[in-house]
């Protein structure tokens, strides 16, 4: 019976690749800029809520808005901020107050990329971005939610 032998480099160097191989490169992630900024609605900052930065080719990234307006967002980890390119925005700024009842500190239409109508083009990181909401001549709100029919009796 013969025996199969490597020179003593290969040998080293199949080992390395039998440890690297399986736990791979990890996940690709596309490059991300630190972004952060302000929410104002009607020129004042928009004191709770979260923001959502939609890519067209990439995962969004978002980030809770804090009392002074402002924002970080993070995608993956920490304040990783978002990728460079177009993004549609939305803006959530409803605050529950019962199981049933939300008050709404800026319009509904901002809570959707679909209707918000924001966009904002991130060229680089900053952390000067300024997203400007109106009311439009309107104020918030409190909005009360029926249940479907048929769940009536789960929210008592």
């Amino acid at each position: 019976m013969q025996r199969c032998t490597f020179p003593k480099p290969t040998r080293w160097l199949v080992l390395l690749l039998l440890v690297i191989l399986p736990a791979g490169c990890g996940e690709k992630r596309p490059v991300r800029v630190p972004v952060s900024g302000q929410v104002l609605i009607d020129g004042k900052p928009l004191g709770l809520g979260f923001i959502r930065f939609v890519p067209a080719d990439a995962r969004a990234s978002g980030g809770p808005i804090g009392p002074d307006g402002r924002f970080t967002l993070t995608c993956y980890d920490g304040e990783d901020g978002a990728v460079v390119g177009t993004h549609r925005i939305e803006v959530a700024a409803g605050e529950d107050l019962g199981e049933r009842t939300k008050r709404w500190h800026a319009p509904k239409k901002y809570a959707d990329v679909a209707t918000s109508g924001l966009t904002q083009e991130i060229t680089g990181p900053t952390d000067a971005l300024v997203v400007e909401l109106t009311w439009d001549g309107g104020a918030p709100f409190v909005e009360q939610f029926q249940p479907e029919p048929g769940m009536e009796g789960i929210f008592k």
